[in-house]
């Protein structure tokens, strides 16, 4: 027969675990959405408005989002128009483009920017998935400290009285999480760098 202050012990702990593990998957999600979004800048060779997403240009002396001041949208797989809400910001629009260095050359017709995206070369194209894989590995980093903010939650319950069992068990989910973090970013990188690849 267990002592009721055990039994209430027992379910405290268990929902501290829960949170946990509650806690583990979420910062692991932002891990993976924020890997996700820096894969969306690196550009396979089509006309994307993602692209454009971190470029900052000068609006009214005030370093500004390019997608605050204009509409970029996709023409056809190899061009991008950029259309100024005033037509007076296009050549800052343009500066901003290319000092953003993305190798992109804006053409500007008086209206709105047309940018011609150039085909990726074999060597820029291995290039991209380097620079995919370096995120990749930022992101499973990010998964793994956050694993370590998970441990060290546990070893805490643990001092507290958690059962070596528990523990065990706990040191196995957390374990299960991270692996299949881990492995959701791979497949995001998979897919990235087939469209990379792919001419």
């Amino acid at each position: 027969q267990l002592e009721p202050w055990y039994i209430i012990k027992i379910s405290i702990m268990t929902e501290e675990l829960t949170m946990v593990y509650e806690e583990l998957n979420a910062s692991n999600q932002k891990s993976i959405e924020h890997f996700d979004s820096e894969l969306a800048k690196i550009r396979a060779g089509k006309a994307s408005p993602s692209m454009l997403s971190g470029v900052m240009v000068e609006y009214y002396e005030a370093m500004t989002p390019l997608q605050q001041v204009a509409n970029v949208s996709v023409m056809d797989a190899r061009t991008l128009i950029v259309q100024p809400w005033e037509k007076n910001t296009l050549n800052d629009l343009a500066k901003g483009i290319i000092d953003a260095n993305l190798g992109l050359n804006p053409q500007n017709n008086g209206e709105q920017l047309i940018i011609t995206v150039p085909p990726l070369t074999e060597e820029r194209r291995r290039d991209l998935v380097k620079k995919a894989k370096a995120e990749s590995e930022n992101a499973k980093i990010g998964i793994r400290n956050n694993r370590k903010d998970a441990l060290d939650m546990v070893k805490e319950l643990k001092n507290e009285g958690l059962s070596e069992d528990h523990f065990k068990n706990a040191e196995v989910e957390i374990q299960n999480i991270t692996n299949a973090s881990s492995k959701d970013v791979d497949g995001l990188f998979e897919i990235k760098e087939k469209d990379i690849m792919t001419v």
